[in-house]
């Protein structure tokens, strides 16, 4: 089932439940997906998606940090479950040596030899982990394997 469908289906089971917290994130993931598509003018595939909502989770998790800076546990609370909701529709995430895996025959592939090939390396890296990690994790664990 396309990414798209779970989430209206899951939206009416959430409508039928009385699930409004569920509901609500579902209605925001719908609404920012439909922003972006309006953006770029074309629909988006489930990968578009996905990085549509995994922005989202990055900017909820920030917000969480401020909350509890300011002391306010309720938002902390709602948000994170709101987190929680967002990431049940991203793939599962891989493991560091399954990651680490792939980052190096990815090295191998593309002879990189130093951090000057960093570019190269995460270029070809980043569609084979087709969203299910971090960007900026990837980008820390290639410069620890391509530093000298």
């Amino acid at each position: 089932m396309a990414l798209e469908d779970r989430l209206v289906e899951e939206m009416k089971q959430a409508m039928k439940s009385s699930d409004k917290l569920r509901l609500s994130t579902i209605r925001m993931i719908r609404t920012a997906v439909k922003n972006k598509e309006i953006e770029q003018r074309k629909p988006l595939d489930d990968e578009g998606i996905i990085r549509v909502i995994q922005g989202m989770v990055r900017k909820s998790e920030e917000s969480v940090e401020q909350f509890k800076a300011g002391g306010r546990m309720d938002l902390v609370e709602k948000e994170t479950k709101e987190i929680e909701t967002m990431k049940s529709y991203l793939p599962q995430p891989l493991s560091r040596e399954e990651v680490l895996k792939v980052i190096d025959q990815t090295i191998e592939e593309t002879q990189a030899t130093s951090l000057k090939d960093l570019g190269k390396v995460m270029k070809s890296l980043m569609p084979k982990l087709g969203g299910k990690v971090d960007g900026a994790l990837v980008n820390q664990w290639v410069k620890e394997r391509l530093s000298p």
